[in-house]
């Protein structure tokens, strides 16, 4: 899309925000409206034999969010739109292909992009219904953020909470659009393929204790694969500042219809000790069956070893994980943390042949400033380091800068 006509949609879609607030005070008076800023430098170097170079790209997002109140009455009613454009500020026909922006007619990458949004909404209690561009994160279905713009979904989505320590959820998608993409596209399952325009899913979660949640789910990506979910959460005090929180999730998928025979059970378990400014935390992660962990190509898996660049969900793999996390506040700089981890898998069922094996490594380091004429400006270094026997072997660098300035 245009950048100018990208810029004069987002005006008149303000504009429109604006003209039926003034109609209705509720409406208006709940609206509100941000733009973030992204710049991100993004390198990826190839270290395996007979792999590309590098790919390696630096780009400028800008993301509107504009949010409606709703209407007063029984039924409220409201609007939300999302603007995103990206520019493209360094990169070669050679070290195109990041995500950060969309693939040109030469193998490069586009000078810029942009993509509008928009989502009607009514509000019933505490029941919510979305229809329209979807942006959201669900343990079944999430929008992937790891780029310069946000992935979206089309469909229809509906949360409540108006039964008392019941969170529900449901909703349909029938179109996917990725993070450098301009367009809507039908959808697929990552490492199976197909192609469908029907996912559906629902469950909900439930707080039996301020310290323990549970929730299920179930999804059906048509003709493709069936899933069903289920996590616990839990979090144990243990006074002077420490705390053991227990995730817990299990899923079992199976094919649905004759595209291809589906056969998994993940099971995976972080459990994390906090103490003061620090995090220590173990997973352990497993695939059983005979196919991979399935799941929507473009968005994220729920799964405790889905980090920075691998998921850890090829057949049969088992994976352990360590981490630790560290916040600065307490010593005397607050808005600075870190955060490392590593992951091992191996088990791995190869089409060649033997064990297949790989591990992780990735390393944080954010900082956001706290005051002064650049508040809230953030600034992130991710690195991650992968190797493989039968993937590829890589090492990874980001750079984001941020900022989010308030509309109103």
């Amino acid at each position: 899309m245009n950048l100018g006509k990208s810029m004069r949609l987002a005006a008149l879609g303000g504009a429109g925000l604006t003209l039926c607030s003034m109609a209705q005070a509720d409406f208006f008076a709940d609206s509100k409206g941000d733009v973030e800023l992204r710049n991100v430098y993004f390198n990826r170097d190839f270290r395996q034999s007979g792999a590309r170079d590098k790919a390696d790209e630096w780009a400028q997002g800008f993301i509107v969010h504009l949010q409606s109140g709703y209407t007063p009455g029984v039924v409220g009613f409201g609007v939300d739109a999302l603007g995103m454009i990206g520019y493209k500020l360094d990169s070669s026909d050679s070290h195109a292909g990041t995500g950060l922006l969309p693939a040109d007619q030469h193998g490069g990458s586009q000078d810029q992009y942009g993509k509008l949004g928009l989502t009607a909404k009514a509000k019933i209690s505490k029941t919510e219904f979305k229809v329209g561009t979807l942006f959201f994160r669900d343990p079944v279905v999430s929008s992937n953020d790891t780029r310069l713009v946000p992935q979206t979904f089309r469909g229809a989505l509906v949360t409540s909470q108006d039964l008392a320590n019941f969170s529900l959820i449901g909703g349909h998608i029938d179109r996917i659009k990725a993070n450098s993409s301009t367009d809507f596209t039908d959808m697929s399952a990552n490492r199976i393929g197909g192609v469908s325009n029907d996912f559906s899913f629902g469950g909900g979660d439930y707080r039996a204790t301020p310290n323990l949640t549970l929730s299920a789910r179930y999804a059906k990506l048509e003709n493709i694969y069936q899933q069903y979910y289920g996590g616990l959460v839990h979090t144990l005090a243990l006074g002077n500042g420490q705390s053991l929180k227990s995730d817990l999730r299990f899923s079992t998928s199976h094919d649905d219809g004759t595209f291809a025979h589906l056969d998994n059970q993940a099971l995976g378990g972080l459990f994390t000790y906090k103490i003061g400014s620090q995090a220590f935390a173990a997973g352990f992660q497993k695939m059983n069956g005979e196919s991979p962990f399935p799941y929507m190509t473009g968005s994220d898996p729920y799964l405790v070893n889905f980090i920075q660049i691998g998921d850890f969900a090829n057949i049969h793999e088992r994976s352990w994980q360590v981490r630790y996390d560290y916040d600065f506040t307490q010593m005397g700089i607050p808005g600075l943390t870190f955060m490392t981890r590593y992951v091992n898998g191996d088990n791995v069922e190869r089409a060649s042949g033997g064990e297949g094996k790989e591990w992780e490594r990735n390393m944080d380091i954010a900082y956001v400033v706290q005051s002064g004429p650049l508040k809230n400006v953030g600034i992130k270094w991710r690195n991650a380091t992968v190797r493989s026997n039968f993937g590829n072997d890589l090492d990874e660098n980001r750079l984001i800068l941020s900022y989010t300035l308030a509309l109103w």
